[in-house]
């Protein structure tokens, strides 16, 4: 092929049609015409319906990742909200148990103070409130320690006692404390009245486990039985008389022995008192002795014989 015949233009690399800017104006000029028309006859809505039902599966199924992570979310959060309510319920359960417990304790108190308010002001021996502190740790004895000691006037010998009956007596005394040794324990002892029959005896410390009284040297004949109440018979100066001890909760009898084994329960709380009363001890006065009849003495001008 001769040289001269050859078309020396580059080809193009796409093919050319309609201009960019005679399409711009058409496809405006059709959108244009779509909107009047949709807005004054609807001519687009059976289209708009008819592509919507098309891409609907599509939507639904491009948002269940979406849908799926906001449901994880809430449920996470539904269970730490329930956790955080549940954890506040038992806070404020907590809360109102102990509020309870303390409204029970004071009110056990305040019916404690009033029946020994009430008692004060029967009894007509002087007294002095106290609180107990603690209970002793010795094992082998049954002491309290009260709050009130020498400066509030306690002398040793006082005898305690709260609402229900006598406690113990006053053995030891410090300046702001004192100590009670209770008639529970093995080295007290108190005379008592049998209110029932008027027998007198003395209640001793029972030295088992036991906080019990053994009422002692009763012999087996002897008229006592159960729920006999036994009360301070005053004879001994130191406890006022017809204040209650103890009852009697077992009576043995035996063959072998002259006296019965009587043990009673004393009506004090000998564990877990709280408040208590300190009496003064009751001094009884003791008779003078009779004075001797003193021999006369004769005088005589000369002296004496």
């Amino acid at each position: 092929m001769p040289l001269g015949t050859l078309d020396r233009n580059p080809p193009p690399f796409f093919k050319q049609g309609t201009s960019a800017l005679t399409k711009l104006i058409i496809f405006s000029f059709v959108s244009m015409a779509l909107m009047l028309a949709d807005q004054r006859y609807n001519l687009v809505q059976p289209a708009r319906w008819v592509l919507s039902i098309i891409i609907y599966p599509v939507q639904w199924v491009a948002l269940r990742p979406q849908v799926a992570w906001y449901d994880l979310g809430d449920i996470f959060e539904g269970k730490q909200d329930v956790l955080d309510n549940l954890q506040a319920a038992k806070a404020q359960l907590l809360t109102q148990s102990v509020r309870t417990s303390q409204l029970e304790q004071l009110e056990l108190e305040n019916r404690h103070l009033r029946e020994l308010l009430e008692l004060r002001q029967r009894m007509p021996t002087p007294s002095l409130a106290a609180e107990v502190l603690y209970e002793a740790g010795d094992p082998y004895t049954r002491k309290m320690v009260l709050d009130k000691g020498a400066l509030n006037g306690v002398v040793q010998g006082s005898p305690v006692m709260d609402e229900q009956g006598i406690l113990g007596q006053i053995t030891r005394v410090h300046p702001l404390v004192s100590e009670i040794t209770l008639v529970t324990d093995r080295e007290h002892s108190i005379p008592v009245l049998n209110t029932r029959t008027g027998a007198r005896g003395v209640a001793f410390g029972e030295s088992g486990g036991a906080p019990l009284l053994e009422l002692r040297y009763m012999a087996t004949n002897a008229d006592i039985e159960v729920d006999d109440v036994l009360t301070t018979s005053g004879v001994d100066g130191v406890y006022p008389p017809g204040i209650p001890v103890a009852k009697v909760v077992k009576v043995e009898r035996r063959a072998d022995s002259v006296f019965a084994r009587i043990l009673c329960e004393s009506l004090a709380r000998v564990q877990g008192a709280r408040h208590v009363m300190v009496l003064a001890p009751v001094k009884l006065p003791l008779a003078s002795p009779p004075l001797e009849h003193a021999a006369p003495v004769v005088q005589h001008k000369g002296g004496r014989r």
